[in-house]
């Protein structure tokens, strides 16, 4: 499995300590977000990964940003994008059984790195459950 991930500044120490979690589950992962804490455009960051996503290079895609929003936003504007706003366990499950995202966006301001980690977990491991849900996944896309 390849992630890719993103982050501004907001997201640094969520994105370190996910990245730990990844490379500890032997999960190659390209990181395309920052490192410092000095103010920068989250759209940078999220545009990489939707890339990946896009095209395929990639498996799955993490944004992380103050409120996610911003990156959730950018993400969505890719076509074979489904970036889902995650804060809770039961947000991730839905967006993956329900919604089949590929891209879970992590609000770093109000999520603390332990939630995140959980957030990951299922985010990796929850499956698209089809059926009544494929045919509105197949709406999104135009």
């Amino acid at each position: 499995m390849r992630i890719s991930i993103g982050n501004d500044h907001a997201g640094v120490e969520h994105k370190k300590q996910i990245q730990k979690y990844l490379f500890d589950k032997n999960i190659d992962v390209n990181n395309y977000g920052t490192d410092s804490l000095d103010s920068v455009d989250y759209p940078d960051f999220a545009h990489p990964v939707s890339k990946d996503i896009n095209n395929q290079s990639s498996d799955l895609g993490i944004l992380i940003c103050g409120s996610g929003n911003g990156v959730c936003m950018t993400a969505n504007k890719y076509e074979k994008v489904r970036a889902a706003l995650c804060w809770n366990k039961e947000l991730t499950i839905l967006s993956k059984t329900h919604n089949n995202a590929n891209i879970v966006c992590i609000p770093a301001r109000f999520v603390d790195k332990e939630e995140a980690i959980e957030i990951v977990k299922l985010f990796i491991s929850e499956k698209f459950e089809g059926g009544r849900h494929e045919k509105r996944v197949n709406k999104i896309s135009r």
